[in-house]
Order: C-alpha cells, then structure tokens, then sequence
C-alpha cells in the first residue's frame, strides 16, 4: 500500500493508491476537524440552556474570537508548509530546525495576541452593539478565550506540523479527547449544583454554577491540556520531528525562515483578519435584530460548520499530500492529488449538505430551548445547505494551493468574495428580509467563490515551476 514514502523516493503511485492515500489521510483530518467544531457545538448548546441572553453573549463574540484564532493558525500554517517541504525533499533536519524556530515565534506571536485580546476585552461587545443585558457575560467570555491564546497557538502549531509528517492519527485522537473533556469541565462548571434522576435514582450533581464564564473556562482548560499532549508527541515521539535525542539546535530564528513563513503565513493572515472583519461586520448587521437573531445567527453558525469540517479535513489532507509532492518535484502527482481531494470533498459535502437541510430542526432542538430560536434557525440552515457543495471546492482548492506556498492570489479570491458580494447584499436584504436575508446573502457568496476557485484549479496557474519526475 502506498504511504508518504513513496512520494519522495519517486514510485510511481496508480490512482487508486492516490485514492487510498487521501483517505487515510483525510479521515483522521475529518475526525479532527469535527472535533474541533463539536467544542463549539458543546459550547452553544450547553449555553443556550441558559436562555437567550447567555446564548446572545456567546454569538455576540463568535467572530471576534475567530480572528484572533485564525490568526495564530494562519502563522503556524507558514512553519507546518515549510516541514511538509523538507520531508518530501528528505531532509530531517532541516524540519526539525522549522519546528524549533516556530515554536519560538508561534508562542511569541501567541503572547502578543494575547495581550491586544486582553486590552480590547471590555470594549468589545459595546462595538459590537450588544446590550446591556449580555455585555458583560460576553467580556469575560471573550477574554477568557484569548488569555489562553499562547497554549492555543502551540496547539495549532504541532497539530499543523504532525499532520505535515503525515500523523492525522494523533492530532485526530488528541481533539476527540479535548471534546471529551470539554464535555466534563462544562457539565461542572456550567452549571449549578442540582439534583439528577437517573434511573428513578436522585443523584446529587456537583457544579460551579459559572454560566457563560464556565463555558470558557471550561473550554480552555480542555485546549490546554490538548496543546500539551500535541507539544509531547511532536517533540518526543514523532520520529522525523521529535527533538529528543536529535542533538542540539537553535530556537532563535533565522531570516531565512521566518521569510519564508512570512510568505506563506502573511497573505493567509491578512485574508483571515479581512475575512474576520467581514464576518464582524455581519454581526454588526445582525445585532440591530435583536436578541433572537443574534442567537439564531450563532448557532445556526455553529451547527453549519458541523457540515463543512468536512472538507477542512479534506483541504489538511489536500496541503499534506500536495506539499510533500512539490517538495519531491512531481509536478502531474500534486494536480492528481489537488482534483481528487477536491473531488470528494464536493461528494462529502454534498451529502452532508442534505443531510443539513433535513436534520436542521433536530441540531437547533439540541442546541436551545428557546422556540423562536429554533424556528428561526432552521430556516436560515436550510437556505445555506444549498451552497455546501461549491463551498467544498473553495476549502479544499485553497488546502491545495497551500501546499505549494500559493496563497496570495487565494487570499484575494477570499476575501474579495466576502467584501463585494456578502457584505454589500447582507447589508441590503437584512433590513427587509431580516436573517434570512443575511444567510441568503452567504449562500450566493459561498457559491461564486466555489466557482472562482474551480476556475483557478483547472487553469493550473496555482503550479509552481519544477522539474516533472
């Protein structure tokens, strides 16, 4: 059976070993996405127990603290290419100096966006437009999250470099553990001390009764453990990675090295803050809605990315296998790669797409309690679920493009997309049409940017030059 291997030593792999290989990378990939996304989703609907209000204080900062995420993930994306390209070009050692030189400038880039985090926490919601009401739940939520961005960057870092090294089995199982503890540390720390039936038997429930600010805690405390665990397998078991017994070496980086991150990671970080902003600038036009809308908004949010971690999976397994092709300068073997993962992340999210459109009342039921909420949300799901399968081949296209370095140019495509078409239609249809509106304006988004990036595919202008072998 075909593996990593046989990419660097040039064998020539058939097409169903190109088959097998992107799903034994992409399945773990999937289950890390997934468990990625079911934190929030444990998240949301541990919360929306709590009623509108605390439901409105999580969504009211969702955006928010997926830009400082994306941030720090998009840097470490520029570190984990670079060991993709040194592994396929058989050079060890070369990507244990990137893992050593990013663990320095990852945790510093970390620190500081912790630090910017911390000093707008208290703003924050106000500009937004919340109320009163869920301002300062959403304030400590928010800084909560970005006080543990240091440790969340080491995470996305070793995960990025393992899933380089083409070890999805690890970063799979370490994320479904992290929803696993996610799960207790809110069950205790959400709520109050109560009584449990069981069986006809009462069982007294121990807990913190924190609310929202238990969610958080909760959650990073879970993400802490999680980026500790990763660090230890990177460093320590890995076998081309791991830093133990491999000798000394230096943790200041090089011009060289960091160049090269800048040059992956920069366009990427700079599509994400825009891309952010955007979606900022959604809840801004969101929040003159109301209460309902804003916590419809964030959980129809939630329960959508349920069906699109799919393809982010697909798109890791896409960067992996495609990255390690250019590294060994096989140039028709990352086009294979790049059109079949593409291929089955539209067959992927195609069907989870369905199965959106027909389960939505039931993933709003396990979300919230609150029936307008429901109601509301269902609706706006199932007017996405119809651009889920070109949205497919922009995550998964752009996975690709990663791989060899190319994401200036996508970057653009992203957040241009976003800016000229989302925006300036959810700014027109929210007033008449309310949330709906806005989801309606997302869908015709998502699907003419699905449409650009299979353009830019099919033209191959995303392929570096190199010698065909």
């Amino acid at each position: 059976m075909a593996d990593l291997s046989c990419i660097r030593d040039g064998v020539a792999i058939s097409r169903r070993e190109q088959a097998a290989l992107t799903m034994k990378l992409a399945v773990p990939a999937i289950l890390a996405q997934l468990s990625s996304i079911m934190m929030q989703y444990i998240d949301a609907s541990m919360v929306g127990r709590l009623g509108a209000d605390g439901a409105a204080s999580v969504g009211l900062m969702s955006s928010s603290l997926w830009l400082f995420w994306g941030l720090c993930s998009s840097v470490t994306t520029g570190f984990a290419v670079q060991v993709a390209h040194r592994l396929g070009a058989k050079q060890p050692s070369e990507a244990r100096k990137v893992v050593r030189q990013g663990i320095t400038s990852c945790l510093i880039f970390g620190i500081l966006m912790a630090v910017i985090g911390l000093s707008i926490s208290h703003s924050l919601p106000i500009w937004l437009g919340g109320s009163d009401a869920i301002n300062s739940n959403a304030s400590l939520y928010f800084a909560t999250f970005v006080a543990a961005l240091p440790m969340l960057t080491m995470n996305y870092m070793a995960g990025g470099m393992l899933r380089s090294a083409g070890n999805m089995k690890v970063p799979s199982l370490l994320n479904g553990a992290m929803c696993l503890m996610d799960i207790i540390f809110n069950w205790f720390l959400i709520f109050p001390s109560r009584d449990l039936d069981i069986l006809d038997i009462t069982v007294y429930m121990p807990g913190a009764g924190l609310g929202v600010f238990g969610a958080a805690i909760g959650t990073v405390a879970a993400e802490v453990v999680t980026a500790c665990l990763m660090l230890y397998f990177l460093l320590c078991k890995e076998k081309e990675l791991r830093l133990k017994g491999a000798g000394k070496g230096t943790f200041r980086p090089s011009a060289d090295i960091l160049r090269r991150a800048a040059k992956i990671s920069a366009p990427m970080a700079l599509e994400h803050a825009v891309f952010c902003g955007a979606q900022v600038m959604i809840t801004v036009i969101v929040a003159p809605l109301g209460v309902i809308a804003i916590a419809a908004n964030a959980f129809a949010v939630t329960a959508e990315s349920l069906c699109y971690m799919p393809g982010f999976g697909l798109g890791d397994a896409a960067t992996t296998l495609v990255g390690q092709s250019y590294g060994a300068k096989r140039r028709e073997l990352m086009v294979s790669f790049c059109h079949m993962t593409v291929g089955l992340g539209t067959v992927v999210m195609t069907v989870m797409g369905a199965v959106l459109y027909l389960a939505a009342p039931l993933m709003m039921d396990i979300m919230t309690t609150v029936d307008p909420i429901k109601q509301l949300g269902t609706e706006v799901l199932r007017i996405e679920a119809f651009a889920e399968p070109l949205y497919a081949v922009s995550i998964v296209a752009y996975g690709a493009f990663i791989g060899v370095g190319d994401t200036l140019l996508p970057a653009v495509m992203n957040f241009g997309s976003i800016w000229a078409v989302r925006i300036p239609l959810a700014a027109l249809l929210a007033p008449v049409m309310g949330l709906k509106g806005v989801w309606i304006a997302m869908a015709i988004e998502l699907s003419f940017r699905g449409i650009i990036f299979f353009w830019r595919m099919l033209s191959k202008r995303w392929l570096p030059k190199v010698k065909t072998t």
